[in-house]
């Protein structure tokens, strides 16, 4: 599961999830990528049953990056408590993905494989993705 070593402040603002992906819009390591068509919060296990899903299905061949990083805490009062006394604790861990984000990203394998990996991974997280190749996302401006 991911999550940071250290941080500056334990907990924080929940913010905003208005706009496009002005970073990380395109793909850079690899061939293939999935990009993220609304926005959210995906949480490190989501995250984590995605990259499972994708070396699952390409049998540990080709390599995989993932683009995104749980740098949220997300806090939760305990259950039955009065209102008051204070923020919740930091129960888990979340990326801020806005649409047009490439999430993931796949090289070494032919594009139906990484077409079919790319699906499962989707399948793993709560929004609607999109496969894209380098090529698309280099025309794009």
């Amino acid at each position: 599961m991911l999550l940071p070593k250290r941080v500056k402040y334990r907990r924080v603002q929940r913010g905003r999830l208005k706009g496009a992906a002005h970073r990380g819009n395109k793909v850079t390591y690899g061939q293939f990528g999935l990009q993220a068509l609304e926005p959210a919060w995906i949480t490190s296990n989501q995250i984590e049953a995605a990259r499972i899903a994708m070396t699952r299905y390409t049998k540990r061949g080709g390599q995989v990056w993932i683009k995104i990083f749980p740098d949220k805490p997300i806090t939760e009062k305990p259950a039955e408590t009065r209102m008051g006394s204070g923020k919740g604790s930091p129960e888990y861990w979340v990326a801020v993905v806005k649409p047009g984000r490439v999430m993931f990203e796949v090289a070494g394998v032919d594009e139906v494989v990484a077409r079919e990996a790319m699906r499962l991974a989707a399948n793993k997280l709560p929004i609607k993705c999109k496969f894209v190749t380098k090529e698309e996302t280099d025309g794009e401006q």
